[in-house]
């Protein structure tokens, strides 16, 4: 048996695979434990590594450990940008500018905590960054102030590290204990929130009597209206026949119009054109059983990047496009609108012209599960490149990165928004990025834990107590706060208000705790939203602290 003590006392491959794997492992059996129906989850995976990296029998390599943590971080948050790419920018749209404004103001409450420790108490301020930086997770702003330290003082920064371990797990549980708070606290939209394929768009029949449309055609229309729509079907009340309407269509008093639309625009149309009608599907296909609606997959990759207007479904297939989802949102399929391999497009039209439409686009779930590796391997390459381009910001000495998170993030984000108008395919399942959102937080938490453990149990018992009582401050009671402010100023859903704390701590573990009670991907879309900024200003705040110590 002194095989096996030896084989954990010398440090290796094999012994650094089978730690890491006992340490997921235990996290994971740990994290579907519940108290009053309250997980942690993946977060135990933090703790498990902390217990076993206290063992000098499960001590790593520390680089082999950075190593692990930093790729375990770049796959997690690139799985995110892939996730939340195609509604990424419209989300910057809808409240992405307030909820950046909120970001800001959470950075300078963490600023103001860390500052009020600093002049109440004994502790000097670089300590003082160290605790903000564990009790918001921001380890780049953490290696920005030891690197802002050692160059002004040329003196050894590791007692920052051992702050920053104390205050991280609390930075951790902080959050988590908040937002079991607004899971509860919101019990009302947490229960009810629409799927976000059926709540971006209206569908409704509209029935024809504005004089000013008689005897038009529907291209006419549109473009007196500037207003982005599709009619899927048309009846003609004069003739009593029903249509696939085209642009060269002719409407006239009384016609009954179906139509797609965001909810934004619906009100406008119905002035523009005529009244709603109490009318849904049902009665739609009473009048005509020869036009059905179905969904077809887009898995043709010749099809991605080409533009609704380029394919022209209703000339060559007689089918009109009612609406494309993507990533589980429903976007008005416009003529710029450019098709993305994993599209679905909801067909209107006759059955065999349908069925003609769905051999040219492909229509094969089963060809989707094939993976496309080199537009996800190219992205990670560009995004650690792109996170690792110093920018110099006035007043800052020290030239400043998006690190190893933010520009896979946002390398991420732009790949799944414009590869396809390059020809790349960037689409994966959801079950894929899922598989490699949880691979990266399990690789990551481990190895953070692992490394902060051989340190943790000694600073806790000099300074544990006084250390982690500031870092609950520096962590809860800003939260808090923006809690309140973007529930009842911007409205947000609970799903949404956690996705954007995480963000805004830049704390992957947390937007992994939202994830697991969130189904809609609402979270991941806000954290998105606001981790770019929040990564930005959580570096500069901790340089800028730095520099006022001296």
């Amino acid at each position: 048996m002194n095989w096996i003590a030896n084989f954990f006392m010398h440090e290796g491959v094999a012994q650094s695979i089978i730690i890491i794997a006992m340490t997921i492992v235990g996290g994971f059996f740990l994290g579907k434990m519940k108290f009053r129906g309250i997980s942690l989850g993946v977060t135990w995976i933090l703790f498990v590594g902390l217990a076993l990296g206290h063992f000098e029998c499960f001590r790593i390599n520390g680089e082999l450990l950075h190593f692990i943590k930093e790729f375990g971080l770049i796959l997690f948050v690139y799985a995110i940008g892939s996730q939340v790419g195609a509604s990424f920018f419209s989300s910057l749209a809808h409240g992405g500018l307030k909820m950046n404004i909120l970001t800001f103001i959470l950075v300078c409450l963490n600023v103001t905590a860390a500052l009020a420790i600093y002049f109440f108490t004994q502790t000097d301020l670089p300590t003082s960054v160290g605790l903000m930086s564990g009790a918001v997770t921001n380890t780049p702003g953490l290696g920005a102030a030891q690197q802002t330290y050692t160059d002004i003082t040329g003196n050894s920064s590791s007692f920052l590290g051992a702050s920053y371990a104390i205050t991280y797990p609390m930075g951790v549980i902080g959050v988590i204990l908040v937002f079991i708070f607004i899971k509860y606290f919101c019990k009302d939209n947490a229960k009810t929130e629409e799927s976000s394929e059926e709540s971006a768009l209206d569908f409704f029949t509209i029935e024809v009597d504005n004089s000013q449309c008689f005897g038009k055609k529907l291209h006419e229309i549109k473009s007196a209206i500037k207003t982005n729509f599709v009619m899927t079907r048309l009846y003609h009340i004069a003739t009593n026949t029903m249509e696939v309407p085209n642009d060269e269509s002719i409407i006239s008093q009384g016609d009954k119009i179906y139509i797609v639309c965001s909810k934004e625009d619906a009100q406008t149309i119905e002035l523009c054109i005529g009244k709603r009608l109490d009318m849904g599907l049902e009665s739609w296909d009473k009048l005509d059983t020869q036009l059905v609606s179905k969904k077809l997959v887009v898995s043709n990759p010749k099809l991605n990047g080409k533009s609704i207007a380029s394919v022209d479904f209703r000339s060559v297939f007689g089918v009109n496009i009612s609406r494309v989802i993507r990533a589980g949102v429903s976007l008005v399929p416009t003529k710029d609108l450019t098709l993305q391999v994993g599209d679905t497009l909801v067909s209107v039209g006759q059955e065999h012209a349908i069925q003609k439409l769905g051999i040219f686009v492909g229509n094969s779930k089963k060809k989707l599960n094939d993976p496309y590796l080199i537009p996800i391997f190219l992205g990670i390459a560009l995004g650690v490149f792109l996170g690792s381009i110093p920018f110099t910001i006035p007043g800052i000495p020290q030239p400043v990165k998006l690190g190893l998170a933010g520009g896979p993030l946002i390398v991420a984000i732009l790949l799944n928004r414009f590869g396809p108008q390059l020809h790349l395919v960037t689409y994966a399942t959801s079950s894929a990025l899922k598989m490699l959102q949880e691979l990266g937080i399990a690789l990551f938490l481990a190895a953070v834990g692992l490394s902060s453990g051989q340190i943790f149990f000694e600073t806790l018992v000099e300074n544990g107590a006084t250390w982690f009582f500031y870092g609950t401050l520096i962590t809860v009671l800003p939260i808090i706060i923006i809690a309140f402010i973007g529930r009842f100023w911007l409205k947000l859903e609970a799903t949404q208000l956690m996705g954007f704390i995480s963000g805004s701590c830049t704390n992957p573990a947390a937007l992994a705790f939202a994830n697991s009670v969130d189904e809609s991907g609402k979270a991941a879309l806000s954290y998105a939203t606001v981790y770019p900024l929040a990564m930005l200003l959580r570096i500069m705040a901790a340089q800028f602290l730095i520099l006022l110590a001296f």
